[in-house]
């Protein structure tokens, strides 16, 4: 019965939906990885694109787990600084894709461009995530709201990642 049960529980903890289809597989999926500050865009089952990204200046700023994308916004105003969109001084760039990190509503933690190309690969940020904004733009257009977006430190590849949450198959 110990056995019976241990099995149960590790099948209802695991990332694969092992009891129907998986919701995430098809749709798209954004994995985002500290430890390489690089970002994965997945969907139809396959990792379409990777970019370089810059994450928080200390591993606790950029929040790891699973996320939600809530809120899209063009030429984005940056609220702390008063400063407004599409103006060269704004560092959150040309785009914001915002996600629900630590029980906020997409307006505090994001993925966005930049006005900083050079920060791009550092660990600098204040816990969002930024690309050079060519970059965040293509990605703007393929992101609907209620993308995942899994932020992790890991030493495994993307596509391991990816089968791993069960939105690409090998």
């Amino acid at each position: 019965m110990p056995i019976l049960f241990a099995t149960i529980l590790a099948f209802a903890s695991s990332p694969l939906w092992f009891f129907g289809a998986n919701p995430l597989f098809g749709n798209p999926f954004i994995i985002i990885n500290k430890s390489t500050n690089q970002l994965a865009f997945i969907d139809d089952g396959k990792i379409q694109v990777t970019y370089p990204v810059a994450t928080g200046l200390t591993t606790e700023l950029t929040p790891e787990g699973m996320f939600t994308v809530t809120v899209k916004a063009k030429q984005p105003y940056y609220r702390k600084k008063n400063i407004p969109g599409g103006a060269p001084n704004n560092p959150l760039g040309s785009r914001w894709i915002g996600f629900d990190a630590n029980g906020t509503d997409g307006r505090t933690y994001g993925i966005h461009g930049t006005n900083n190309a050079q920060s791009i690969g550092m660990y600098i940020t204040q816990g969002c995530v930024r690309l050079h904004n060519h970059q965040v733009e293509a990605l703007f257009e393929q992101v609907p709201l209620g993308t995942k977006v899994l932020i992790v430190r890991s030493g495994q590849s993307f596509e391991e990642m990816a089968e791993q949450y069960g939105v690409i198959k090998r």
